[in-house]
């Protein structure tokens, strides 16, 4: 009987230690945060006025600087999702070829992503310069000092100036997945086709993007839910400004919590925004499981 009850337990054993850490870094924080929402604290005092749902209601009826956040944080993840991964797939297929060197080239194009934020944010600070930038050197050489400007202190061009190093970090990341998931089409199916009379754009549009479609969709994921968090860059250049014009969800709950002491105020935000990347994630599983059994 021992043995018996043993062998039943052993499972649970196994996975106890990882469901702990879950839980203790996971969904305790997490109760924690959801309940704190549910009051008015400065995160100082020892006491908390419970307010129910108003800081909910506050988030939702009147943060129109938390929600234009967002929609600066959708336009980079707009970019990402069509030049970066556009470039990460490129470079894939190209390092994909029997190339001399490709091995070296797949560690330099993984390099960015591993590079902390905050050194990235703090380099292109000096390349973006408004007085002596790389950038703006650079067109004035090439004739075209006119468009030289503080590139990350103008309303105008903050918000792209901020993608673009945001992209420039993060392409690595699909690069990989991209070359992983071309690396699995047979070599045969490109072989027959050409020999059928199939010239580039053909094999690529029937036999590469069909196959990769469940690579696409993974990648896009993690790209929306990677550049929706985005925080580190944004922190070492514009710290969300000129004007909020670079501020984004997470920065504006860091805001709230620290600049403004609303520790609960900021909670309720962390649960809007986690919900929502939730939906989002979710939409996206659902859509992928449906392009899955059209192809089945």
């Amino acid at each position: 009987m021992t043995t018996t009850r043993t062998r039943a337990l052993a499972p649970y054993l196994y996975v106890l230690p990882a469901f702990l850490l879950f839980a203790t870094f996971s969904i305790y924080p997490f109760y924690k945060l959801a309940a704190l929402s549910l009051f008015d604290w400065d995160g100082i005092t020892p006491t908390m006025r419970f307010v129910g749902l108003a800081n909910y209601q506050e988030v939702f009826a009147h943060s129109p600087v938390f929600w234009r956040s967002f929609w600066q944080a959708g336009y980079i993840t707009l970019l990402a999702l069509v030049f970066q991964n556009a470039l990460a797939l490129a470079l894939a297929m190209a390092v994909n070829r029997e190339l001399r060197g490709g091995a070296a080239y797949r560690v330099i194009f993984y390099l960015p992503p591993i590079l902390s934020g905050i050194v990235v944010g703090l380099i292109w600070g000096w390349i973006y310069d408004g007085n002596f930038g790389v950038f703006n050197e650079t067109l004035k050489r090439l004739g075209l000092g006119d468009w030289a400007r503080s590139w990350l202190a103008d309303p105008k061009t903050a918000l792209t100036a901020v993608a673009v190093i945001h992209m420039w970090k993060g392409f690595g990341w699909g690069f990989v997945i991209f070359l992983a998931g071309l690396q699995t089409i047979p070599q045969e199916l490109y072989e027959a086709a050409t020999v059928d009379g199939a010239n580039a754009w053909c094999r690529f549009r029937h036999i590469t993007l069909p196959l990769l479609a469940p690579v696409c969709i993974l990648v896009s994921i993690l790209t929306i839910l990677g550049t929706m968090q985005i925080f580190e860059i944004i922190v070492a250049t514009t710290q969300g400004g000129p004007g909020y014009h670079t501020e984004v969800p997470i920065t504006r709950i860091l805001a709230s919590m620290l600049g403004s002491s609303r520790f609960g105020y900021a909670c309720s935000q962390g649960i809007v925004f986690g919900l929502i990347l939730f939906v989002v994630s979710l939409i996206q599983f659902r859509l992928s499981g449906r392009m899955e059994r059209r192809r089945a």
